[in-house]
């Protein structure tokens, strides 16, 4: 009997965790972002989703419900979706997110590094709504997640992975090796 896949995806903003994310996506695997389950629990509570109060409200929840809140969150949205295939988490933050997430599946945590100046440049491409309009706000935002704990995360990872240097067809290359141990090691469970 094989185990449910859960690839933990962590690094700070902008290293290239949301493109192995839509990636693997793309191989079946179910993609819930960290920060689409705070979105939607500030949407629940009528907030409007900018970043300072995305932040807020993000910590609020560590207070309330401890380091791994936000984890509680994806796995309350894994059971209304109804998944219970491979998944990716695209944005752990701390070891007790990843804790929590151990118990209901194999839990792989997959680090991607890039520069600050590489960083920046995807941030800024991408232009979401929460993008940082400078690299003050940028550094701001570095700190705060390096606050909740996510330098921890990182360093603590299964595997590493540096997208510095990479196209995007071997960051997908790179990601997809790491991941396809992963799997035979899940089924092998």
């Amino acid at each position: 009997m094989s185990k449910r896949l859960i690839v933990c995806l962590t690094g700070m903003p902008g290293a290239g965790k949301s493109t192995v994310a839509s990636f693997l996506k793309e191989k079946g695997f179910a993609v819930v972002t960290m920060g689409d389950a705070v979105r939607e629990e500030a949407k629940r509570q009528g907030l409007e989703p900018t970043d300072s109060n995305l932040g807020k409200l993000m910590l609020k929840l560590r207070q309330d419900l401890g380091q791994g809140a936000v984890a509680h969150l994806v796995l309350q949205k894994l059971e209304r979706d109804g998944s219970k295939g491979n998944v990716v988490i695209d944005g752990i933050r701390s070891i007790p997110e990843v804790d929590v997430l151990k118990r209901v599946g194999l839990v792989r945590l997959l680090a991607i590094h890039a520069s600050q100046d590489t960083r920046f440049r995807h941030l800024k491409d991408r232009g979401r709504s929460d993008a940082p309009a400078s690299t003050d706000e940028f550094a701001g935002r570095d700190k705060r997640e390096l606050s909740v704990g996510i330098s921890e995360a990182i360093a603590l990872a299964d595997e590493t992975l540096s997208n510095n240097e990479l196209t995007l067809e071997q960051l997908k290359e790179h990601a997809y090796a790491i991941v396809a141990e992963w799997l035979s090691e899940a089924a092998a469970n």
